[in-house]
């Protein structure tokens, strides 16, 4: 059966019946609605969608334009409805923002049973995903926010992927170490990047450079937020002195 796959992130690409469409959309505002009725998996009323394309001002004739938009639309991809627009996809579509959100979900769930081997594949294909940003370039708000709340998948992601990496040992603790540098680096204040890379480090006799890479975190909650390390972190710190 030839599949659906759709990618907000990063580039669009929209694989429809196995047929590549996505340079058929209308232009910047086509793709900022199709992206929408992809995203939202729900009808959605014409005044939603005038906001989304105009914010709260509307130029005059915004509901004339939105018709013709919507018209060039529905001769790429299937709309139901008037009043009320619904995309229709084939019930195995896969789309790559609700794929990473599935993903984090059966990673968490693995994770929280200790089932680390579980956890590391879906933590790997959520991370990778969130790694590209959605819909680069549109500075929509409805898009801002979800590009906010697909850089949160990502963190997440790198946490129990790291997690798992590290539980399973051996060739994985290289892995572990990336992915806990990665998770500095995109979330310098969120101290369980650190903690991931404290305990990693000393696992491997690097125990000097984890004590380095607490104080660097000590130095950026300071002078950022005018606070000390969590008692959690400073735990990890005595331990590592100890």
């Amino acid at each position: 059966m030839p599949e659906t796959r759709i990618q907000l992130c990063g580039p669009t690409v929209v694989l429809l019946d196995g047929v590549r469409v996505e340079e058929r959309i209308p232009g910047r505002q086509g793709r900022l609605l199709f992206a929408f009725l992809v995203h939202e998996r729900r009808p959605a009323t014409r005044a939603e969608l005038v906001e989304l394309l105009w914010g709260g001002l509307p130029p005059d004739g915004a509901e004339s334009a939105l018709s013709a938009l919507l018209s060039k639309l529905r001769r790429v991809v299937a709309l139901d409805g008037r009043r009320s627009i619904r995309l229709q996809l084939p019930d195995d579509a896969w789309v790559d923002v609700h794929a990473a959100r599935e993903a984090l979900h059966r990673a968490e769930s693995a994770v929280a049973r200790e089932e680390w081997e579980a956890a590391w594949g879906p933590a790997r294909v959520a991370q990778h995903i969130g790694e590209r940003p959605f819909l680069p370039g549109e500075d929509a708000p409805w898009a801002e926010d979800r590009r906010r709340a697909q850089g949160a998948v990502l963190v997440r992601a790198l946490e129990l992927g790291g997690a798992a990496s590290l539980r399973i040992g051996g060739a994985e603790l290289a892995t572990a170490e990336r992915t806990a540098r990665r998770l500095v680096e995109v979330a310098p204040l969120r101290e369980s990047g650190t903690r991931l890379l404290m305990e990693l480090l000393d696992r491997t006799g690097n125990r000097a450079e984890a004590i380095v890479v607490y104080d660097e975190l000590r130095v950026r909650l300071r002078d950022e937020l005018g606070v000390a390390p969590s008692p959690e972190t400073q735990a990890a710190h005595r331990s590592l002195l100890g």
